[in-house]
This record gives C-alpha cells, sequence and structure tokens, in this order.
C-alpha cells in the first residue's frame, strides 16, 4: 500500500488486515498505520523517498496507489515495483472523463488528455489521468487496475464534505438544506470500495472501471435524515428550492458539499455515471444510514481537529451567508 494512513489507502490497508493478507505501508510518517501492517518510511516527494522500497528484494501480489497529485511519483514506484509486484492498482477518479460528461457517461467516454508519467503537477483530472497512464506503462494493461471513483464517503473522510453536514446538523437549528429532498446522489463508502478493490485483485480483473454507486442509490434528503438521527440532533432541516440557492451566490460543491443543482452540467457528471461493469464484478453498497453513521462515530473518536487534505479547498456555508438565505 502506497500510503494507506489516511482515508482511502487506510480503507484499503485495514479491509486486507481483516482478511488475513500481510501488509506493507510506504508512508511519510504523518499518521499512524493500521495496525498490524508493517510501516515503510518514505516521502515520495523527494529524490530519495522510495530508498526503503528500493533497499528490499521483498515481492508483493498487488501495490495500491492512490496519489492524487503529479504523475510522477506514480510512474516512479510503478517503474520501481514492475518486476517485484504482480499487479497495479491504481485508485484514479472519474474526473479523467473529458468535460461535459454525458449523462449514463461509461468507462469508454471520452478522456482528458493526461500529464505524462514523469511530469510534475497541473490540475487534478489531468493529473490523475497521467496517474493511470504511467501505471499502464510500467505494468501493462493486464496487470493495471483502474479504479475511476466518483464522491468517496465515510469515516477518516479528509475532504470534509460528510464531516462538515454533520457537525452543522449537530449544532442544532434551522439548518439550510439546499433542495430538492429527492434530488439523486451517486457516492460510494470508502469500506465499498476497498472491499471490492481487494475483491478485484483476488479476481485480477484489469482496465478500467468506474466506483460509486448506482444512480439514485441515495438522496439528499436521506443524507441529511440520516445525519439528524445519527448525531441525535434537533436541527430544522428547511428545505429550500435551488434557485434561491443559487440566486444568494452559493456554490454547489463547496459551500454546501455534496450538493448539486438538478438538470446541470455538474449533476450528470458527478451524480450519473454507468456502474454497471463494477455491479457486475461484485460491487456492494451499503445504506447511506451506515455510511453516515460510522462517520459521525469516527468523527466522535477524534481527540484532535478532523483531519483535512491541504490541496483540496476548504468546504462549507458560512453562518451569516445561511441565516440570510433563511430570513432569520
Amino acid at each position: 500500500m502506497l500510503g494507506g494512513t489516511e482515508f482511502v489507502g487506510r480503507a484499503v490497508a485495514e479491509a486486507a488486515l481483516t482478511r488475513g493478507w500481510d501488509v506493507t505501508v510506504l508512508h511519510r510518517g504523518r499518521h499512524e498505520p493500521p495496525s498490524g501492517a508493517r510501516s515503510l518510511l518514505g516521502d515520495r516527494t523527494s529524490p530519495d523517498g522510495l530508498a526503503a522500497l528500493a533497499g528490499t528484494t521483498d515481492t508483493w501480489d498487488a501495490v495500491v496507489d492512490t496519489w492524487s497529485a503529479a504523475p510522477r511519483p506514480v510512474g516512479d514506484a510503478a517503474r520501481l515495483l514492475a518486476g517485484r509486484v504482480s499487479r497495479h492498482v491504481y485508485v484514479s477518479s472519474c474526473s479523467v472523463y473529458a468535460w461535459p460528461r454525458a449523462t449514463g457517461f461509461a468507462e469508454d467516454a471520452p478522456l482528458v488528455e493526461g500529464a505524462s508519467a514523469g511530469a510534475d503537477a497541473t490540475d487534478y483530472a489531468r493529473d490523475k489521468r497521467g496517474g493511470e497512464l504511467a501505471a499502464v506503462e510500467a505494468f501493462g494493461g493486464d496487470r493495471s487496475l483502474l479504479v475511476r471513483c466518483g464522491l468517496i464517503l465515510g469515516p477518516h473522510e479528509n475532504v470534509g464534505r460528510l464531516p462538515w453536514w454533520l457537525h452543522r446538523i449537530a449544532a442544532g437549528g434551522p439548518v439550510l438544506a439546499p433542495g430538492p429532498r429527492d434530488l439523486p446522489l451517486q457516492y460510494v463508502d470508502v469500506r465499498d470500495l476497498a472491499e471490492w478493490t481487494l475483491g478485484a485483485v483476488e479476481t485480477e480483473l484489469g482496465g478500467a472501471y468506474n466506483l460509486v454507486s448506482p444512480p439514485g442509490h441515495s438522496t439528499m434528503g436521506a443524507l441529511l435524515d440520516a445525519c439528524v438521527r445519527a448525531t441525535g440532533s434537533r436541527a430544522e432541516l428547511r428545505w429550500t428550492d435551488p434557485e434561491a440557492v443559487l440566486g444568494a451566490g452559493i456554490e454547489p460543491w463547496t459551500q454546501l458539499p455534496v450538493w448539486v443543482p438538478p438538470g446541470s452540467e455538474l449533476h450528470a457528471a458527478v451524480y450519473s455515471g454507468d456502474v454497471s461493469r463494477a455491479l457486475g464484478t461484485g460491487l456492494r453498497c451499503r445504506p447511506v444510514e451506515e455510511t453516515v453513521d460510522a462517520t459521525w462515530n469516527w468523527l466522535r473518536s477524534l481527540d484532535g481537529p478532523v483531519p483535512s487534505r491541504a490541496d483540496r479547498p476548504a468546504v462549507g456555508l458560512d453562518p451569516a451567508v445561511e441565516a440570510k438565505v433563511l430570513g432569520i
């Protein structure tokens, strides 16, 4: 596991340990690795960041890489491991599909032009596509699995989307709930992502897979209702028409995490992906209540602040803006 101490990487490592697998994690030492994993230290952005891997002759059945920045670290690690690892799994993103995305886009949809395997950081979509190209270049198409994720939620989330909603609702009072209530959502619980990925390793899958729940697996209403139940809050969800939300200058997705207006290009891009290929190869998606409950339990267990990624913008709505829209 390249990484293995935060969100997606941690979920994959923990799921593998639960299966009784031997797990090695290469990480920077900023967070404790999962209990039971062998720990190797290295910062892949430094010239000698792979020294711990280069200094061992160990072999592995698979390597999982979740890197999201410049493609170069993906390529460097993949080339080093190509002769010592059977399969390469790169956790990519549906952001690699060219914009605008057609409703129901599948794995054969047009792609962005990826940055080269040795490139430094450009933008998220091109970097993720570059990571895919780097993995395939080193391992070949048959030995490479490209896991193109959509929205990911669940315990250890370090982007802040579901944690923001949970904390906001736990605080109580009138809550701006962006409508409509039945707005369909499409996401994947990080633990379901991990289980599918490990199953794919076992069955030696290769190629690209959209990895997210079926469209409409949940709704905005079901998600926020689950937050109210999980927190035990007396918050009042005040459902507000999309036109009023947008008219107030509120940015979808960032200022109101998860929410995007119905009928927009963004909604089609985020919440309409075709996941029949993943469903046909074992993807199972748990109910939204389980995702919300587990995330809230994790948040309550923290001794310090909620983890956040420095390379992602802050999310959440200014209380003053929320109060103005609600007229309070």
